[in-house]
């Protein structure tokens, strides 16, 4: 049975392209006015809406196709930033990347989370907001918030997982002390904008209730144990407050925490990264929602058969079609539309198959 917090059709499919695939065949720039400047925003995010529906507009990409929407955040990127950035780490913008975030090295990790608020990163997202407000009488988006961990990391460097081992008190406060600035962050723009995780995944758009989606990229790096000691106090903290509660798991492993994840009071929506084992997450969360992420590398090394195939045995292992959803994260410019299409048509059948059976 699935949770009553998530409400989609069967198998919702998304693709995200890599900046350098935006710079290459739509012309895009990704400088700071991409993400700051109102007109910029408005223009950039209209673009990429007409190059999808152009492209793949048969499998439904492209729908706001013509319209100028006041966009917050760059909804069509995968691109954590501004967190650590209002937290004091540089971040330096590329024409045809995503924003780089430069560790700050700190002697200890020490998080001002009261400054946050007031540093000149949120300041330049409060003006961006204003200004779209003011034009369009509304707000759309969100901007992707990160998670707990990496921006910890990006703060302290790799340093920081002596500290977890010698001074594990002291780390946890600082985590506490993160995730009081995301809650601060997110509940901001929440209110502003009504989500807070399209920027995370585009996928959570097709679930009825706006996701809270946690980052936990760096999870890869640590063992279950100091997961659960350290950080997992927090996730449950967040899917007591918020549900629908997920986690954003990009790493190759997920299913090294699946009983972990499943001693949490709820799980929503997990995003499982590509060499996740799905039948085993499925065994220990037979009500989460689990999306596949197929590997932006290997799509663009496959034939559209071989992507065919593969989507079909993961949709299968996952195990259920109400509760599977399908997307690929930063293909990059070498990637060709065919093999694009070859995971948007096999959803697509599968989604048909799995509709004439229930009929």
């Amino acid at each position: 049975m699935a949770s009553p917090y998530i409400q989609s059709p069967p198998l919702p499919t998304e693709i995200v392209l890599a900046p350098s695939w935006w710079h290459r065949h739509a012309g895009i720039t990704f400088d700071e006015d991409f993400f700051y400047h109102p007109a910029r925003r408005v223009e950039a995010e209209r673009k990429m809406e007409d190059v999808l529906h152009e492209r793949f507009g048969r499998y439904g990409l492209g729908r706001e196709r013509g319209l100028s929407l006041p966009v917050v955040g760059a909804v069509h990127l995968a691109a954590g930033y501004l967190i650590s950035e209002m937290l004091g780490c540089r971040v330096e913008y590329v024409a045809d990347g995503p924003p780089v975030v430069h560790c700050d090295c700190r002697e200890r990790l020490d998080v001002q989370a009261e400054a946050a608020p007031a540093s000149p990163a949120f300041r330049k997202l409060e003006v961006l907001m204003d200004a779209l407000e003011a034009r369009h009488g509304a707000l759309v988006g969100d901007v992707n918030w990160g998670g707990v961990l990496n921006v910890a990391l990006d703060l302290r460097g790799q340093d920081l997982f002596l500290d977890m081992l010698d001074r594990p008190d002291e780390v946890a406060g600082q985590f506490e002390r993160i995730a009081a600035v995301i809650e601060t962050f997110t509940e901001a723009l929440a209110g502003r904008t009504g989500t807070t995780s399209i920027s995370v995944n585009r996928n959570v758009r097709h679930i009825a209730r706006p996701v809270f989606l946690h980052s936990e990229c760096s999870h890869t790096m640590i063992s279950c144990d100091d997961y659960e000691r350290l950080l997992m106090p927090l996730d449950q903290a967040w899917c007591r407050r918020h549900r629908p509660f997920g986690i954003h798991y990009c790493g190759a492993d997920p299913h090294r925490f699946a009983e972990s994840f499943a001693k949490l009071e709820a799980l929503d929506f997990l995003d499982v990264g590509w060499g996740g084992d799905l039948a085993a997450l499925r065994r220990h969360l037979p009500h989460t929602f689990l999306n596949i992420r197929y590997s932006p590398v290997e799509i663009a090394r496959q034939s559209p058969d071989e992507i065919r195939s593969t989507v079909r045995r993961l949709v299968k292992e996952s195990g259920d079609p109400r509760l599977t959803g399908v997307c690929c994260i930063n293909m990059d410019q070498d990637v060709r539309d065919e093999q694009i299409e070859a995971l948007l048509d096999e959803t697509r059948v599968l989604r048909e198959e799995y509709e004439s059976r229930r009929s």
